[in-house]
């Protein structure tokens, strides 16, 4: 009883590693930048304006590999950190997927040779791009937890647009079983849908960390 208390006391007087917000804000407003680039891509019909945003998507996933390695070993060497740490863990490896699935969706274009994209893909790669700039708002508030609502708006908007991301996939799914008769084309297509439908999942993923994290610091 008495050692627990003395923990709970030098959790609270012990200085908190405050590193890990600049590296979550990093992550986050990469994330941004990449979904502003996939929205861009799937609205041009150049294909080589679509490499030259492939190859930035690329570059925006390294340095997503980048910032998710550096959170993962400062929190290897961190006694204090400023939530716990199955939650840094978590949100971090959610930031990771999100443009891990981005990224796999814009090389499938690439190199399955889709030339033509339907209004549904552009349709969830704009939920995508908004349900990132929902997350940076999200991580950019988590740094002193002072505006605990506009955190949880930011949240609840996310899991909104995954809601109506797995409408617009769905229905995509059934336009495409509907009007393509080239079982090979269907496949192809059906990843290219699935990984940006994953990525809106991803998103949601992260703001279920974050809301955890509110719970569990009120």
């Amino acid at each position: 009883m008495q050692i627990s208390i003395m923990s709970n006391i030098f959790n609270v007087l012990a200085p908190k590693e405050r590193k890990f917000f600049p590296m979550f804000e990093s992550a986050s407003e990469n994330l941004v930048v990449s979904s502003n680039i996939l929205s861009e891509l799937v609205s041009t019909n150049d294909p080589i304006k679509r490499k030259e945003l492939i190859n930035l998507i690329e570059d925006h996933e390294h340095r997503g590999d980048s910032i998710t390695h550096e959170i993962m070993d400062h929190l290897s060497r961190t006694f204090i950190t400023p939530f716990d740490r199955e939650d840094i863990h978590s949100l971090t490896t959610a930031m990771d997927d999100i443009i891990d699935f981005v990224h796999g969706a814009c090389k499938r274009i690439e190199l399955y040779k889709v030339d033509k994209l339907t209004s549904e893909t552009v349709k969830l790669a704009e939920l995508i791009q908004e349900g990132c700039k929902e997350l940076d708002i999200a991580i950019h508030n988590l740094r002193n937890l002072k505006d605990r609502t506009k955190i949880h708006e930011a949240c609840v908007r996310i899991n909104s647009i995954e809601n109506h991301a797995d409408d617009v996939f769905n229905f995509a799914i059934a336009k495409l079983f509907e009007e393509e008769k080239d079982p090979v084309y269907i496949i192809k297509y059906k990843e290219i849908l699935s990984a940006l439908e994953i990525a809106t999942d991803k998103c949601e993923d992260a703001a279920d960390v974050i809301k955890a994290i509110l719970i569990k610091n009120s």
